[in-house]
């Protein structure tokens, strides 16, 4: 098992890199923040920008080189630089903002609140789509598996932000009608709180019930269905009915045998599920005010802040390739078949 973790690891390498060259080419022709930050002196002044500081914002942003350079520089760190910029390094590159702002603080204060939100939903996403899933197919036909396949594909179709509005609006007419403030629907902690690492998580809950349950919503109902269908599969197969012809109890049947089979498609878009997290977080985060990875990745996509863009798309990437490798380790635990050697 350990040699199997260090071997995964270590492919994970190079698809990390290509993960940092994808990123970087996407946004770099995608958006150019010098353009945008001239667009905002003007903007503010009124006068056309002269061109002594269009070369300054080109040489902060290191926009006076050539693209391959920009990547070596952003990756490695290695060459002439102001010091802010190689993910080698700790540095993350400078922001649009300027000086005052460091997207290396940004990420690391941020993405533990993020990560709270969608470890959470991703749990809970998973645990109710593997319920749902199961109840259905073995009730297949009846109105409860009509009735959750209804809620199902409701809930698919509805666009995130529409229905993180929705629950928000509802949770606040809870609180009017019990008269205090029960469901938390702004911020992600109390304002000016100070205590322990446990503490903060603690005082977070209240705050975390109604965006979990956005973010849960939106994606359990995918995996459901691919729960109901492996189910489906598998309780026709051979070796399920011999297990029934034999005397087995349906129960037993069900949970040993069954079950633990129709997991393993579940276990594959596990990852996909964590990314879809990532991504509905940011609307979500917008919507109940949190300031997390989210947001951060959301302003900075509405400034153009390309170091702040890449660093989201890539630890978003170091997510799911964590998730990959998890997903790799349950295959082991579902599937006797497979031996980690």
């Amino acid at each position: 098992m350990v040699v199997f973790i260090i071997r995964r690891t270590l492919l994970m390498i190079p698809v990390l890199l290509g993960a940092t060259l994808l990123s970087f080419i996407l946004v770099d022709l995608s958006n150019d923040p010098v353009a945008e930050q001239v667009f905002q002196i003007q903007q503010s002044t009124g006068e056309a920008v002269p061109q002594s500081t269009v070369d300054a914002i080109e040489s902060q942003l290191y926009y006076d080189r050539s693209l391959p350079e920009r990547y070596w520089l952003w990756l490695t760190g290695i060459g002439e630089t102001n010091g802010d910029i190689g993910l080698l390094q700790g540095e993350w590159g400078p922001s649009i903002e300027g000086t005052a702002v460091d997207i290396g603080y940004e990420i690391s204060t941020r993405f533990w609140i993020t990560l709270r939100l969608v470890l959470f939903a991703t749990v809970a996403s998973i645990g109710i789509a593997i319920l749902s899933g199961v109840v259905s197919a073995v009730k297949q036909y009846s109105r409860v598996d009509y009735s959750l396949t209804f809620v199902g594909f409701l809930f698919l179709a509805m666009p995130s932000f529409w229905l993180g509005s929705l629950l928000k609006e509802a949770a606040v007419q809870a609180n009017k009608g019990l008269g205090s403030t029960v469901l938390q629907t702004y911020g992600s902690g109390t304002t000016g709180f100070q205590g322990t690492g446990w503490e903060v998580f603690v005082d977070s809950l209240p705050y975390l019930v109604v965006p979990t349950l956005v973010l849960t919503l939106a994606g359990y109902a995918a995996i459901s269905r691919y729960q109901r269908a492996s189910m489906l599969e598998v309780m026709n197969s051979d070796y399920v009915r011999l297990a029934r012809a034999k005397g087995v109890r349906n129960g037993t049947v069900m949970r040993r045998h069954a079950l633990r089979t129709a997991l393993i498609p579940v276990a594959t878009f596990a990852p996909l599920s964590l990314a879809g997290a990532m991504g509905g977080a940011i609307v979500t985060e917008r919507i109940f005010g949190w300031r997390g990875l989210g947001a951060y990745s959301y302003d900075a996509i509405l400034h153009g802040d390309s170091f702040a863009v890449m660093a989201y798309l890539l630890i978003s990437g170091i997510v799911v390739l964590i998730g990959v490798l998890i997903s790799d380790l349950l295959y082991g635990v579902l599937d006797p078949r497979i031996r980690y050697e």
